[in-house]
């Protein structure tokens, strides 16, 4: 089963897909959410450098700009059911 390569270009993505991706091994994708809903408010907080630190230590380990990664946590937190919280 054919892995996805990591890609440097935009060029380099578009030749791969141009090629017959019938044995590519699709287990080895995950969901992505995609960001829909215009961000029109903005938040400004303080916090200890080493949390700070904690979390951009995360991001990064999922993958994402720390700001994302704490909305992310937001949207998490508010969309738990009530009795969870």
């Amino acid at each position: 089963m054919k892995q996805v390569p990591k890609f440097k270009t935009d060029a380099e993505a578009e030749a791969f897909l141009e090629q017959d991706l019938s044995d590519l091994d699709f287990r080895q994708f995950q969901p992505m959410r995609f960001e829909i809903a215009p961000k029109d408010a903005a938040l400004n907080m303080r916090l200890p450098e080493a949390l700070l630190e904690a979390v951009k230590a995360k991001a990064k380990a999922k993958g994402v700009p720390y700001t994302r990664y704490v909305r992310m946590l937001l949207e998490a937190d508010v969309a738990r059911p009530r009795h969870q919280q």
